[in-house]
């Protein structure tokens, strides 16, 4: 039996591929849900990626995680620095929940290097590109089963 984990996308992560390419690479949304998926589904997780330019829904998502015990995966995109809803939603966690960033957060403007949400998370994963949702869903493997 697989255990459902969430992958949650914050503003412009659906445009990856198009946006930025030089920062956030060349693949698209669409090859970033299979990578998830399928590594997800070698650890033994039914993932589910979302995408939201919303911050009301990404907070939404992080209270039905909360409310399910949902491991949650999450690139809160621009929201990470400023978003204090966000921050509350994530601390209500039941269970494990890896920030992840596709760039180095502090390699880039100043106002990049605070993170409201880190402080609440399991642990950070940034600047490895989309290899740093595959390490933070391998890290959630190792949280979920010791």
């Amino acid at each position: 039996m697989s255990r459902r984990v969430f992958v949650l996308n914050g503003p412009n992560l659906g445009r990856l591929g198009s946006r930025e390419p030089d920062v956030y690479g060349a693949t698209s949304y669409a090859g970033l849900v299979e990578s998830c998926r399928t590594l997800g589904a070698e650890l033994g997780f039914d993932v589910e990626v979302r995408e939201t330019n919303d911050e009301g829904e990404l907070v939404r998502w992080l209270h039905e995680a909360a409310d399910g015990k949902v491991p949650v995966v999450i690139n809160p995109g621009a929201f990470t620095h400023y978003s204090y809803a966000m921050r509350d939603a994530a601390a209500q966690r039941t269970a494990p929940l890896i920030e992840v960033h596709i760039s180095n957060p502090y390699a880039r403007e100043e106002f990049r290097h605070t993170s409201v949400i880190a402080a609440v998370a399991t642990g950070t994963v940034a600047g490895f590109g989309l290899g740093s949702y595959r390490l933070a869903l391998r890290a959630l493997a190792e949280e979920v089963t010791s």
